[in-house]
């Protein structure tokens, strides 16, 4: 579905990613892990059109993204960015409904499909009983599932979420991946993400992307992808891995930093 051909992306004269490709996985959950700095979110945003390559391209289906206008992209591709705001006073429902502009006419009034989409993304994300509540109300984990909920109410294949985890406690890390789990499952979601957690990733992915230094170190299955040598290689640690019960994919159980590292 996804297919990133030999994109190199930077800021001003700085090169961040370098002649990369890859291709994402239709209808999976796939994760981009590496260090700090490595280019994992410059990726993310160039999928989602954010950022434009200087040279290659991305396609959607075999369609490159910048020949296609924004209004068709965004009923394909929903994207949760890493810091998303809302204004001030507006309430969950509100702000959905903002996930229903792609598909609206010149005239901006919702249609029957509209409030049915509405509804549904408030369902999805257990949101219908706060939806009359102002989003400043509500808890980090509650706003998180908001954004969500306006992406799924756009109604597209494909979800980018840029750290979607971010700032959340444990509790509410975990309800954000089961939810993204839920909808991949139930709604054949392509959900295409970065995430800090090794082994939230590993656990909650069927494909993982590994990056350093702008480059890409390996992708594969979770069991391809978190091996000892791999893991030295991203992030210059010593890892002991064991499996993880509830994915039986592998984790991180604990590591050491390599010595004489200072990267």
């Amino acid at each position: 579905m996804i297919a990133v051909e030999q994109i190199t992306v930077g800021y001003g004269t700085t090169i961040i990613i370098e002649e990369l490709s890859i291709t994402i996985p239709k209808g999976q959950i796939s994760t981009i892990i590496g260090p700090n700095g490595c280019g994992k979110s410059t990726l993310l945003k160039t999928i989602a059109r954010i950022l434009k390559a200087s040279h290659g391209a991305v396609f959607i289906n075999q369609q490159a993204i910048h020949e296609t206008s924004s209004k068709e992209i965004a009923k394909k591709m929903a994207i949760l960015p890493q810091t998303a705001e809302a204004p001030a006073g507006l309430t969950v429902r509100e702000l959905i409904t903002y996930g229903r502009f792609p598909h609206q006419t010149s005239f901006g009034r919702l249609k029957e499909e509209d409030v049915k989409a509405i509804d549904w993304a408030l369902e999805a994300t257990n949101l219908t009983e706060f939806q009359q509540r102002p989003i400043e109300a509500l808890s980090g984990g509650q706003r998180q599932r908001v954004w969500i909920a306006m992406a799924l109410a756009q109604d597209t294949d494909i979800l980018i979420l840029d750290e979607p985890t971010t700032y959340l406690d444990m509790a509410h890390q975990l309800d954000i991946l089961q939810l993204l789990e839920r909808l991949n499952k139930e709604q054949g979601k392509t959900i295409v993400m970065v995430l800090h957690d090794l082994n939230h990733a590993s656990r909650f992915s069927h494909y993982l992307i590994a990056m350093r230094d702008g480059a890409l170190i390996t992708e594969g299955t979770p069991n391809r992808v978190m091996t000892g040598d791999h893991l030295q290689g991203i992030f210059q640690i010593q890892a002991i891995l064991t499996t993880c019960p509830f994915s039986q994919n592998p984790i991180c159980l604990s590591y050491g930093k390599i010595e004489g590292n200072v990267s």
